[in-house]
């Protein structure tokens, strides 16, 4: 139950009186037993209250979809790898172990490894085992403190002193205390409830933060191990071309010395020749930095990368692509469910920050024994006890606590922004992966046409020159031509694999369908598989 703190005085004044009227009619002033009953009587009247805002979902954005075209199928590339058509499923489900749509134990067995061994997210669990922790720690305000304790200690008085502290008259004496204390501070308004609630809320927010952190990694895995396969694809025409320059360049020389060409022929060949030589450094560098990403990412050292060597061939195009409706793409991103935890821990400070501006009333209780001698400790005659409630409320502050209650819904402000701008990217990401992907078909239909053409023209120049039709020289440039065409096809491939992945990315990566998910927010879990079974 929500009450702001103008009403409770009122409130706990009639508790008050109640309590007086029914311990001791007619008497103004109640014994210390009847002030303890009124003071417990109140504050469990109160206990259910606590002040702030209760927090409420945000709604799911009123959208029918992602881009201003709906899309249901890419355009298809018939005899080339990663050609398939591919069609958009608004019913289908997102598996967590997605990557192994591309059929490659390969990438199944680096992706397990990874998401095994790769410390950053390791440290993205053991930040959520600290919030986990911090959140039960906070819930121990909800019970008293017990203490235990023991003094021993000797004492000597001056002889000139009125009276002797022990009983027995004497100066000297040595003095033995074990006592146990108990307090109590009831949640009259809310504020551990709320301390609590805003410490949850931030264990949510760290467990989705997790559980970004490990789709991040494994769509980053298919990613580097797509574009490993590319670089190795383009290195193998690039070196092609290489050979079929260098050849060019030494018919061309030939044929100076002859005086068949001019000098101008040569050197033009000799331009192309250090081009195509200057494209290969930039694409082993690429190779060595995607090799050592993919060690990293496997919690290994660049130096240690792993020995599996993709190739595009080797990896299956899934055809059936899941695209979550909107609505439910808000409730499965863990960037979007972050925010909405972050949002609902900065709204539970509000009710803190209200709470620390009223009144707070605690409860002791002490109970021990003290003697002058520790065998005479627990003898009838050497017990004590006390009893004792408080009640302290802010006066003045200097407007501290006013000032940091206008800063905590200040931060729930800039929290539900944060949310909105969160939801706004996510629909961005999804709606740039669904145009990449359209487009990327697109790009290799065009790439498979180019190529195929280039294949045409390359063998009808080698049956030229067989029969002598055409010069060698026309034979190398189509030969040129047919890799630099396989260059931009392999290209092209590889777009389509890494925006394949970068989709699953977009829309949530199926991490409701992973063990450790569920024990991580099986509540959560849950309700995605329902949704997502509807």
């Amino acid at each position: 139950m929500n009450k702001t703190w103008v009403d409770a005085p009122a409130k706990t004044r009639g508790a008050i009186d109640e309590a007086m009227a029914k311990t001791s009619p007619g008497v103004h002033a109640p014994s210390s037993r009847a002030l303890l009953f009124i003071m417990v009587s109140a504050c469990l009247l109160l206990a259910g209250c606590a002040v702030g805002p209760d927090f409420k979902k945000p709604a799911a954005p009123d959208v029918g979809g992602y881009t201003a075209h709906p899309l249901s199928t890419t355009a298809s590339s018939a005899n080339v790898a990663g050609g398939e058509a591919q069609r958009f499923d608004k019913r289908g489900d997102i598996p967590g172990d997605w990557w192994t749509l591309f059929h490659s134990r390969q990438l199944n067995a680096l992706i397990e490894q990874s998401l095994a061994s790769n410390h950053d997210l390791k440290a993205a669990q053991a930040a959520l085992a600290v919030a986990r922790e911090n959140t039960l720690a906070g819930r121990g305000a909800y019970y008293p403190s017990v203490t235990a304790g023991f003094s021993a200690s000797r004492q000597q008085d001056p002889p000139g002193a009125l009276a002797p502290v022990p009983s027995n008259n004497a100066f000297l004496y040595n003095l033995f205390t074990p006592q146990v204390s108990v307090s109590y501070v009831p949640d009259v308004f809310g504020l551990n409830r709320r301390t609590v609630e805003s410490l949850k809320a931030q264990e949510q927010s760290v467990r989705y933060q997790t559980i970004a952190a490990q789709i991040t990694l494994s769509a980053n895995v298919v990613a580097a191990a797509v574009q490993q396969a590319s670089l190795r694809a383009q290195i193998d025409a690039t070196h092609k071309l290489i050979d079929i320059n260098s050849h060019m360049l030494r018919i061309l020389r030939y044929q100076l010395a002859k005086g068949y060409v001019g000098r101008l022929d040569v050197a033009a060949q000799e331009s192309q020749l250090a081009q195509v030589n200057a494209t290969l450094p930039a694409l082993v560098k690429q190779l060595g930095q995607q090799d050592h990403l993919l060690a990293v990412l496997s919690g290994r050292f660049p130096g240690q990368a792993p020995a599996e060597n993709f190739e595009l061939a080797d990896l299956q195009l899934p055809r059936e692509l899941p695209l979550s409706l909107p609505s439910q793409l808000v409730a499965q991103r863990p960037d979007v469910l972050q925010a909405e935890a972050s949002m609902h821990a900065a709204s539970a400070q509000v009710g803190i920050a209200t709470a620390n501006r009223l009144p707070n009333i605690s409860l002791t209780a002490n109970a021990g024994s003290t003697a002058l001698a520790i065998g005479q400790l627990f003898k009838s005659g050497t017990g004590f006890w006390n009893l004792g409630a408080a009640a302290t409320a802010p006066i003045f502050q200097g407007g501290t606590l006013l000032h940091q209650q206008r800063a905590a819904k200040a931060a729930y402000v800039q929290a539900a922004e944060q949310y909105r701008s969160t939801v706004l990217t996510a629909f961005q990401n999804v709606a740039d992966t669904l145009t990449a992907l359209e487009q990327d078909a697109e790009g290799l239909k065009a790439a498979a046409t180019a190529a195929d053409a280039a294949k045409v023209t390359l063998d009808l120049s080698q049956r030229q020159w067989k029969d002598g039709y055409a010069s060698y020289l026309s034979l190398l440039s189509a030969e040129q031509a047919d890799q630099q065409a396989q260059i931009a096809l392999v290209q092209a491939q590889a777009n389509r694999y890494a925006d394949t992945a970068a989709l699953f990315q977009a829309l949530g990566g199926g991490w409701w369908h992973r063990a450790e998910s569920d024990r991580a927010d099986p509540a959560k879990a849950d309700s995605m598989k329902a949704e997502n079974e509807k």
